[in-house]
């Protein structure tokens, strides 16, 4: 495999090997980097949980719009969607929201991540060192920051505190995409090219891949309070379902092209970035009532984020 290391807002092209190696090249050539994550996220302050178990019409879904540099909100029962006021992005893809309401964003085209404070602040760059096209994020409860360093086969902690820096330990990961905590600290990784998803045990105890079958090139993962994780399984042009308990299920959604985000909102809806078909749907975690949310002109949608429940930014 041969990677090209581009400028900010070129597009990284890596040659093919055969459409179980659909590998790089079409994906790369619309999305360099497209991501997601999603660990756990909930409703918007002030949104009640609606009594047949989906969002309240108040609830805010953030989506990264890679092919046009920026970040938009999108009401998840209906209303107009409006722009984040992100300045520079070139390629965002991966986003996660903090406890306090600060949304983090990985500007992918620009080797960096930045974060927009809480309540209309400012933005900022979060002191990375060495990022080759970031993707997936994802924040642990004692506030440290996962980043998903795609080009340089790595996943990257930082503390949000200090600024430390340190690699995760891994083995052979290769372009890692998607990034999900659970609640016991263990992290899950989409390792793109491997066509799997490991776990790195929060206790130490090593690496190990998650029993899955016939995954191609996943990106977003999604984790729902009770344990299940769900996957992009871009390749395959479907999201995948692996119960807590064990066994593999297909979601039944119809006509994605390229899903690559995933959300939750804890009311039992499951939301996925359809890439290529520049919309953003959503689906029941138990199945049926398909949706394509309303939104306006987005191209190439990539990463999902709801903010926590309790802020409003």
């Amino acid at each position: 495999m041969v990677r090209t290391t581009a400028g900010p807002g070129t597009v990284t092209s890596v040659p093919s090997k055969g459409r179980a190696t659909r590998r790089w090249p079409r994906r790369l050539v619309a999305a360099v980097g497209l991501v997601a994550l999603c660990a756990l996220p909930t409703t918007m302050a002030g949104a009640t949980p609606a009594q047949d178990g989906r969002t309240s019409p108040h609830a805010l879904l953030y989506v990264s719009d890679y092919g046009d540099n920026r970040v938009v909100a999108l009401p998840t029962r209906g209303g107009d969607q409006t722009a984040v006021p992100f300045e520079g992005l070139v390629r965002p893809t991966g986003m996660v929201w903090d406890a306090s309401g600060r949304l983090y964003v990985s500007d992918t085209g620009n080797n960096r991540v930045v974060v927009r404070a809480a309540r209309g602040g400012g933005q900022s760059t979060v002191p990375v060192d060495g990022l080759s096209r970031p993707l997936g994020l994802a924040l642990d409860r004692a506030g440290n920051l996962y980043v998903a360093d795609s080009f340089n086969d790595r996943v990257v902690k930082v503390s949000v505190a200090s600024g430390t820096q340190a690699t995760v330990p891994t083995t052979g990961l290769l372009h890692p995409w998607g990034l999900a905590l659970d609640a016991a600290g263990n992290l899950y990784v989409s390792d793109f090219v491997n066509d799997r998803v490991v776990k790195v045990a929060g206790d130490g105890s090593g690496q190990s891949t998650v029993p899955t079958v016939g995954l191609s090139q996943p990106t977003g993962l999604a984790l729902s309070a009770t344990g299940d994780l769900y996957i992009a399984d871009s390749g395959n042009n479907r999201v995948v379902k692996i119960a807590e308990g064990g066994g593999q299920a297909t979601v039944p959604v119809t006509g994605l092209s390229d899903p690559l985000g995933l959300a939750l909102d804890g009311c039992g809806g499951l939301y996925i970035a359809d890439g290529f078909n520049n919309r953003v749907v959503r689906v029941q975690e138990t199945g049926g009532g398909q949706t394509t949310l309303p939104a306006t002109g987005l191209n190439t949608p990539t990463g999902l984020a709801f903010p926590s429940m309790g802020n409003r930014p």
